[in-house]
């Protein structure tokens, strides 16, 4: 079997991409996202850390973590979360059975795949960009026209501090946009 590293970064800032199995668009429900809201302030408050921009589609999750100082463990928070969300999603239900052997065996539950995607964030320009990444993540999609129409990002709570304009690529009143190019990063997001 082999043996992932991750990244030791003692208070770091990372960029994680979770998917839901076999792309199921479990967060197209918002009883779902709320779900997932609840899970993440339960483990928040247990292991802290700080969500500097996160984006909820319906088959998959982006995220910005920074850690408290001296902290390297972003895994066990992405796997508590994971483990939770599925545990009150699905309760004793045996629903989304893998026919898998491997998850079998491991006794997943087939609500995530096995592992996630994470990048270390290096400097300013690099959270710059993976920042724009996830606001812009629901156009690159199709589940909404613009960053603003997608009611699951951390679009609107940097509007409402002032450090994005709310019309940031946006393509109402017939504007023509042209959309932020992500060549950089295309290796580090995990779509």
């Amino acid at each position: 079997m082999p043996e992932y590293r991750r990244m030791q970064a003692p208070g770091g800032t990372f960029f994680l991409t979770l998917v839901t199995y076999g792309r199921a668009p479990l967060f197209r429900a918002a009883t779902a996202v709320e779900l997932l809201r609840n899970v993440m302030a339960g483990v928040r408050s247990e292991r802290p850390f700080e969500i500097l921009g996160a984006v909820i589609l319906p088959d998959h999750l982006h995220f910005l973590w920074e850690l408290p100082p001296n902290d390297t463990d972003f895994s066990s928070r992405a796997g508590l979360i994971k483990a939770r969300f599925t545990k009150a999603l699905l309760g004793g239900a045996a629903a989304g059975t893998p026919e898998c052997p491997s998850r079998l065996r491991h006794r997943e539950r087939a609500v995530w795949q096995r592992r996630f995607w994470e990048h270390t964030i290096r400097d300013d320009e690099d959270l710059d960009a993976h920042m724009d990444y996830i606001h812009y993540n629901p156009v690159k999609h199709g589940v909404a026209a613009c960053a603003h129409a997608w009611p699951y990002s951390s679009f609107h709570r940097w509007v409402r501090s002032g450090a994005c304009a709310v019309d940031w690529c946006c393509a109402c009143r017939q504007r023509i946009v042209r959309p932020p190019v992500f060549d950089r990063i295309a290796r580090t997001v995990g779509e």
